[in-house]
């Protein structure tokens, strides 16, 4: 195994890791906005580890730039979505979580 060998699993390994995360996550959580914390947070990290070991693994290629390219795409475009989506769901009357206790 080549070193970009072994730096493309590492790097995919590390998304599959923060991929996961994020799905237990969503599980176990308790309210919309907590879950969207942990789907926004882990699963753009996740997604940008894989395709950014995929890119590394393609090399310096068409295909490797276009794998680049979808990452930064991913980072710009998820954390946004997961603003509006809270955004819309606070605007909406949708209360957070309060672990039962009064509102503050």
């Amino acid at each position: 195994m080549s070193a970009r060998e072994a730096a493309a699993a590492a790097l995919m390994l590390s998304g599959l890791f923060f991929t996961v995360v994020a799905c237990v996550g969503i599980l176990r959580l308790p309210d919309f906005y907590t879950r969207l914390h942990a789907q926004s947070k882990c699963d753009t990290l996740g997604a940008a580890l894989m395709l950014g070991g995929a890119a590394i693994l393609e090399g310096f290629t068409l295909v490797g730039a276009k794998t680049a390219l979808i990452v930064v795409f991913i980072a710009l475009t998820s954390p946004l979505a997961a603003h509006a989506l809270g955004r819309a769901a606070l605007r909406s009357g949708l209360k957070p979580w309060t672990n039962g206790g009064e509102d503050r």
